[in-house]
């Protein structure tokens, strides 16, 4: 049975920093990723990784502040976010991709194949 289970969400000052956690059983995935829900918004993406970490993506309106990592040895995908915004205020959810052709479009949910229940960032200003 697979599971993803996300970790690190609470509540921070604007500018402040937080880690996420996911933690995956069950299986490993070549790609992992974090996605976002704000209020009243729709799931977005944040950022994305390849198995062998040095491939990475990230959504614009993270670049710079964020960065996602990985260990294969704890089947384990962080995401450390610095200068928070209060616009990054969500629940950040885990995902997890099985194996696709390369050219798999890393940004789209409806690529994933498993995801988290969910942790709550709020970044109060």
């Amino acid at each position: 049975q697979v599971q993803l289970v996300e970790s690190g969400g609470g509540l921070v000052q604007a500018g402040g920093s937080l880690r996420l956690s996911c933690a995956a059983s069950g299986l490993t995935f070549p790609t992992m990723a974090w996605f976002r829900q704000a209020p009243g918004k729709g799931r977005e993406f944040v950022a994305a990784i390849m198995w062998s970490g040095i491939i990475t993506e990230y959504a614009d309106s993270v670049k710079g502040r964020y960065t996602i990592s990985r260990d294969n040895n704890k089947n384990t995908v962080y995401l450390q976010m610095s200068s928070l915004k209060p616009e990054d205020t969500a629940v950040y959810y885990c995902a997890a991709m099985n194996s696709r052709p390369v050219n798999t479009r890393r940004m789209y949910e409806s690529n994933y194949d498993y995801w988290g229940q969910g942790t709550q960032v709020t970044v109060s200003s």
